[in-house]
């Protein structure tokens, strides 16, 4: 079963510029069958987005990205998951706090390297309960600290540096990978390239991850080189695992080069 889809998106739920609403909408200009929600570390977004979804008469597939903790920039995304999903909806609960907690940790480490910003102008910016990197972003470069979202994270909020001084809770990836399996849900690991693992070391991974439940690799993705997206693709064939795909969606604020993305996925396994 082919979909117009995009698997991958956020919206004011965490560090998106557009409501669940707003961002249903743009899909269904863009020409979607499916969307997808997939907010980091919150559900909250997924009921207004199903419901303008059900007004439009677009379909909108519960969805939402974990952080796991065995390495940098480890997501886990999850998909049609239960609308009843306690346990799930405990470890996001967690997660958050870890964000919420981490903001002020984030401003003094800014204040260190001799940017002073106030959290009242970062939640001005983020327009919802999370506070993530990307409205600190946004932040550093209304105050002139740095030229781009790009470099605010390139220099400064995705360092090494950064990763030691400025830690946050997050759950392992089998942990994760339960709690999405637990609510009825998919899972499926996000975007390979970000953690930067040699290929032996990635293989290994999914190997792992294949134990503990994963259905799927995020296998389309704009930044994706052709060698990476055929990687991936052949670690999907290996481990007999389905292929997901979508834009990252943040919104031309946060990711001025990212537009939403309208792939042709096989996705029988995914919906009903």
């Amino acid at each position: 079963m082919i979909f117009t889809a995009d698997l991958h998106t956020h919206s004011t739920a965490s560090d998106g510029q557009y409501t669940p609403t707003q961002l249903v909408g743009l899909a269904k200009e863009r020409g979607l069958q499916l969307l997808a929600l997939t907010d980091h570390d919150t559900l909250d977004g997924l009921d207004e987005a199903v419901q303008a979804g059900e007004a439009l008469g677009l379909r909108v597939l519960r969805g939402v990205e974990l952080s796991a903790k065995e390495h940098h920039n480890f997501h886990i995304l999850g998909y049609g998951f239960s609308s009843k999903a306690p346990g799930l909806k405990d470890l996001c609960d967690k997660l958050r706090a870890g964000r919420d907690d981490r903001k002020y940790r984030i401003l003094d480490y800014l204040k260190e390297k001799g940017m002073e910003l106030t959290l009242e102008e970062v939640e001005e910016l983020a327009g919802g309960d999370i506070i993530a990197r990307p409205h600190f972003a946004r932040a550093m470069v209304r105050r002139g600290y740095v030229a781009s979202n790009r470099e605010a994270f390139e220099r400064f909020l995705d360092t090494k540096e950064y990763q030691v001084k400025v830690p946050r809770f997050k759950a392992d990836a089998k942990g994760c990978i339960d709690a999405i399996k637990a609510a009825g849900g998919k899972t499926a690991l996000a975007h390979p390239y970000q953690m930067r693992l040699p290929d032996e070391a990635l293989e290994a991974l999914v190997a792992q991850l294949v134990g503990y439940g994963l259905d799927a690799i995020e296998g389309y993705y704009p930044k994706y080189s052709p060698e990476q997206q055929a990687f991936y693709h052949r670690l999907a064939q290996q481990h007999g695992l389905h292929l997901t795909g979508g834009s990252d969606f943040h919104g031309e604020k946060v990711k001025p080069e990212v537009k939403l993305g309208a792939l042709e996925l096989e996705l029988g396994w995914l919906v009903d």
